[in-house]
């Protein structure tokens, strides 16, 4: 389940699909849910330019743009600047070029093949973004940990290196009889379990509420707040704050709104709505409300209160 480019598809699809499987299994009897939130070291540094086109090929990708790419990516002098002073050159012929646009959708490629092969589990991928779901039924984890341990060995074959460190797990429970979960051991070193994490931007918490996330949210839209009662004492015309607000706040506000707003509490509702309702009062013109923001990115959603 690759995100990045599927068309039609954004974070808010990748971060819904994990909660739609998670919910679904968790329906049924005896169940929990166990979420393996993965961290590369390095990864777009780790690709190897052979390796890569080789999976390009058996792709389909044609031999002229695999060379292409290929010469792209290997005798890439680099070197180091800080102030006037630069660095001898060294030349790199592996990894890809950190902010070139091209190197996130050659990491996709590089890991199409990167899948779960138990229908129990599920890997969801936003580029470097990996996160291994396992749905869990009558406390039987063998296949849950047999696909972490095929997913260490295909890392290893595809000189992806794991950091055991930042990986994080959490674990879905809501059963009334629960027991202490075991941790994974991934190379020899045990993986934390966390009570919430962020995925893809978006806090995620063990009991599924979004209070967490909320708060976040709401935090960063009142420090911007402050930049746009600055730009009202400067005497800028409405339309430019409302320009201000809509790129700098209610993007924070939207951000993955689909997959979170729908179940959000009344009170979460309310918290968020007094940040538009501020940012009326410092701009002085009607705003859209958080409710229509959602409808319009979600025209087909319905409301749910938490």
């Amino acid at each position: 389940m690759q995100f990045a480019y599927r068309p039609n598809h954004s974070t808010d699809d990748a971060i819904s699909t994990t909660l739609h499987l998670s919910l679904t299994h968790l329906e049924n009897k005896d169940t929990y849910v166990r979420m393996l939130f993965i961290d590369f070291s390095s990864a777009f540094n780790k690709i190897i330019p052979q390796h890569l086109t080789e999976k390009l090929s058996v792709l389909g990708i044609n031999t002229s743009l695999c060379n292409w790419i290929l010469d792209f990516l290997t005798g890439r002098p680099q070197s180091v600047r800080i102030g006037n002073s630069t660095s001898s050159a060294t030349t790199l012929n592996t990894g890809a070029p950190q902010g070139c646009v091209l190197s996130p959708l050659l990491f996709t490629l590089l890991t199409h093949d990167c899948a779960a092969m138990l229908s129990s589990n599920h890997i969801i991928k936003f580029v470097d973004d990996t996160t291994v779901v396992g749905l869990i039924s009558k406390n039987d984890e063998s296949a849950y940990r047999e696909e972490v341990q095929r997913l260490t060995a295909w890392c290893t074959d595809n000189n992806l290196s794991l950091n055991v460190e930042k990986t994080k797990e959490m674990v879905v429970d809501f059963r009334r009889a629960q027991s202490d979960h075991s941790p994974l051991n991934i190379n020899g070193s045990n993986v934390e379990i966390v009570k919430s994490t962020k995925f893809l931007g978006v806090h995620l918490a063990e009991d599924l509420i979004w209070s967490l996330n909320t708060s976040s949210i709401t935090k960063k839209a009142q420090q911007r707040l402050y930049f746009l009662r600055r730009l009202r004492k400067a005497h800028l015309p409405p339309l430019i704050l409302t320009t201000f607000y809509r790129g700098t706040i209610e993007s924070i506000l939207s951000s993955c709104i689909t997959a979170w707003f729908g179940n959000c509490t009344t009170s979460d509702r309310k918290t968020l709505q007094r940040i538009v309702r501020t940012a009326e009062k410092i701009i002085g013109v009607s705003l859209p409300s958080i409710m229509d923001v959602h409808r319009t990115l979600h025209p087909q959603s319905q409301e749910h209160c938490g």
